[in-house]
């Protein structure tokens, strides 16, 4: 559990650090795009909400659904448009992060230890009966999204 303790430890840190990082710039800043086909700094933190939403139900359906759970992909591109992000205030925005992350943390220092291990399948059912990459435990899906969560911040910082 001292991995879980650490990894839940570091969404919460990432979470204070993207609100420091984030609050001084003026909104018309943060909406601002290097390219029409590249998110704004509000749109790549509404990302992060819409990766905490569809993983907060990823965490809570691999416990309870049939094994292996399926992960089932959805449209990024999509989402952020479709959730209007660079309209809305970022401290809103960072508002709805961080109360999605600290659901996920609570979610994940309660998890049942024995629940970590679940299988995965990122793919198709094929892949999974064939045993490829594809597969992986419930661990290695909360330790990615914590990756994930790392890369978009570095990616805000160098924009």
């Amino acid at each position: 559990m001292n991995l879980i303790m650490s990894l839940t430890n570091r969404i919460d840190f990432l979470i204070r650090q993207g609100e420091e990082i984030l609050s001084g710039e003026d909104d018309s800043v943060l909406s601002m795009k290097s390219s029409e086909n590249k998110w704004s700094k509000k749109e790549i933190i509404g990302h992060l909400c819409d990766s905490a939403v569809n993983n907060l139900s990823r965490f809570i359906r691999a416990q309870i659904e049939i094994q292996p759970f399926a992960v089932i992909p959805y449209s990024q591109n999509k989402w952020v448009e479709l959730n209007y992000y660079n309209e809305m205030k970022m401290n809103e925005i960072i508002s709805y992060w961080q109360a999605l992350n600290r659901q996920i943390i609570h979610v994940i220092r309660n998890m049942p230890e024995d629940k970590l291990a679940i299988i995965c399948s990122i793919g198709s059912e094929a892949a999974f009966r064939e045993n490829t990459d594809n597969n992986k435990t419930l661990f290695w899906l909360i330790e990615d999204y914590v990756f994930h969560m790392e890369h978009h911040l570095r990616q805000i910082l160098e924009l």
